[in-house]
């Protein structure tokens, strides 16, 4: 079952492998990203797929960048998760093809991000990533990055990295308040 088929009404399930997967996905939306704790792991778009076998259930996860420190920590959050919910023996597989992009964080991710102070990537959510092809052009001053406690767009860069390499630091000019933003990629 792929991300956007877990978004489908399950009431449709056809078996019990359909029923174990939709309870995977339940499961897997408790796990929390622990470099960025208000998102689940579904919310930030990491769980590709989840697939049942007969002997467990198989997680697919496509780590945010290839040198992210926290996907050992992902990955045993993910199988004590699926674990815990009766479904084990759980695996995961990585795949880092194709990469992972901001488009994935879905819009309760987005929401989330916003309530929990950290301005989200602009753009949408939730669908495949669509292809863009590199061009080398001259560098633009990067647009705007709205407030995410005052919404103001009013703001300037302070750092091109915050606590962690996805996200830099910003200032509102408006309300003085200090907050990340969750760059895209």
């Amino acid at each position: 079952m792929s991300l956007l088929a877990a978004d489908r009404d399950l009431r449709g399930s056809r078996g019990p492998a359909d029923a174990r997967v939709a309870r995977a996905w339940s499961a897997l939306q408790t796990v929390l990203d622990p470099e960025v704790p208000a998102l689940s792991v579904c919310d930030l778009g990491i769980v590709r797929d989840v697939i049942a076998h007969a002997d467990g259930i198989e997680v697919v996860l496509t780590p945010t960048y290839s040198g992210c420190p926290a996907t050992e920590v992902i990955e045993r959050s993910v199988i004590e998760a699926v674990n815990a919910a009766g479904l084990g023996p759980a695996h995961v597989t990585l795949r880092r093809s194709p990469a992972w992009t901001t488009d994935w964080i879905s819009d309760e991710g987005r929401r989330k991000l916003r309530e929990y102070g950290i301005a989200p990537p602009a753009g949408g959510a939730g669908g495949v990533a669509q292809e863009t092809p590199i061009r080398i052009v001259r560098r633009t001053p990067a647009p705007r990055v709205e407030c995410p406690r005052c919404g103001s767009a009013h703001t300037e860069r302070l750092s091109a990295f915050g606590s962690t390499a996805c996200k830099a630091l910003y200032r509102c000019l408006d309300c003085r308040e200090p907050f990340e933003h969750f760059k895209p990629i």
